[in-house]
């Protein structure tokens, strides 16, 4: 197999991410090392392997391609989750996280049932000066480099904090690191809630799938960021478990309150998860719709002067996940022009976010992919 995006499923992420030597091209597919336990995601299809002891059942749709293969699940146990980081302000104007962590230190919010919750403000200086950051983005300081790297009080602020977050929340990759952390951001963009996470994560997306079922009135999608343990740059990459919470639209210093109240119910709900879980309950697995990125898209820019020259189209603006195909409008530009997608069918999220303009992106890509997970439950000592 080649010219595929791979998934590890039978070995722990870290192993995975030390034997995959993976190049992104621009068309978001991967080319790495071959692997009979993988997926491999290849023009739109999935192709999977016969893997063990977890087994697996993918479908990738890409317009009407659509392919499965039928494998055996088997029941996974897994150890106890009894330390829960709870994070916001890991970018300083991004309000909801903020006012949580500082409603639920204000209760003195430390312990749900047998698990202990621990609650940080990340960036407490960007959150005073209500700014993404000071220095740096934070949320892109966790890699192993950036984390190993000698710092002095020179250094950016950001890597010193993410240095700090990381002895007191990880280390990264140990076994001395929380167990499941839950970084709380808000978009510009129009994404309803969503959950990111690296790799593959039984324990994230059984806590999505129980998100998606107690919240039917919200739109709830699972986005998947296929990079390395070593490479993953963003706060929640420092546990055991971890995963973004990340809804809007919101503006940057703003609090409205649907959206913190959307965000409180999916906290709960996912602490509430966590004690069944715990106390013994068997979930079951099943079919997850998920997300997985595959590129970028930056705005039209003038080759001379590098300003953009067009705008997100209006029929694209706020259309978040839906479906582009090829010739569907995505730029208007300043005089008048529309540029059209040109490529596979995928779907857009981050739409204009407005913190991704000094990024140079207009918008991610992903396809649609569909994962069954094993049924759960914690391993009986």
């Amino acid at each position: 197999m080649s010219n595929c995006l791979k998934f590890d499923l039978n070995k722990q992420k870290e192993e995975g991410c030390r034997k995959r030597k993976e190049t992104q091209g621009s068309t978001g597919v991967h080319r790495g090392e071959e692997a009979a336990d993988s997926i491999c995601v290849r023009s739109g299809l999935v192709w999977c392997a016969i893997i063990h002891p977890v087994h697996f059942k993918g479908r990738c749709s890409s317009g009407s391609e659509k392919q499965s293969f039928h494998t055996k699940m088997e029941h996974l146990s897994l150890p106890p989750l009894s330390r829960v980081a709870i994070c916001g302000g890991t970018h300083g104007n991004e309000m909801t996280g903020v006012y949580m962590i500082r409603e639920m230190q204000r209760q003195k919010v430390e312990k749900a049932g047998s698990v202990s919750i621990t609650t940080v403000l990340s960036n407490p200086p960007s959150v005073d000066a209500c700014s993404r950051y000071i220095d740096k983005d934070l949320n892109r300081c966790f890699t192993n480099d950036l984390l190993s790297a000698p710092v002095t009080d020179s250094s950016p602020y950001e890597l010193r904090r993410a240095q700090e977050l990381n002895a007191q929340l990880g280390p990264k990759g140990s076994a001395e690191a929380v167990d499941v952390l839950v970084d709380l951001h808000n978009t510009t963009a129009n994404m309803g809630l969503c959950l990111i996470f690296y790799s593959l994560d039984w324990i994230t997306l059984h806590i999505y799938k129980y998100i998606k079922s107690k919240m039917p009135s919200v739109p709830v999608r699972v986005i998947q960021l296929d990079i390395p343990l070593a490479e993953a740059y963003s706060l929640e990459s420092v546990a055991k478990h971890g995963f973004a919470i990340e809804v809007g639209p919101q503006p940057n210093g703003v609090v409205r309150a649907d959206i913190f109240n959307m965000v409180k119910e999916a906290l709960d709900l996912t602490l509430e998860w966590i004690q069944k879980f715990n106390s013994g309950s068997i979930f079951e697995g099943g079919e997850v719709e998920a997300y997985s990125r595959t590129t970028n898209v930056d705005y039209p820019r003038d080759p001379t002067t590098g300003e953009i020259t067009a705008a997100i189209h209006p029929e694209l603006q706020d259309n978040d996940f839906k479906l582009l195909r090829p010739g569907d409008p995505i730029f208007q530009s300043f005089y008048g022009e529309t540029l059209k997608h040109q490529g596979e069918e995928l779907h857009p999220f981050f739409v204009n976010e407005c913190a991704y303009y000094e990024k140079n992106i207009a918008f991610h890509l992903a396809r649609k992919i569909t994962l069954t997970v094993p049924s759960v439950s914690v391993k009986k000592e």
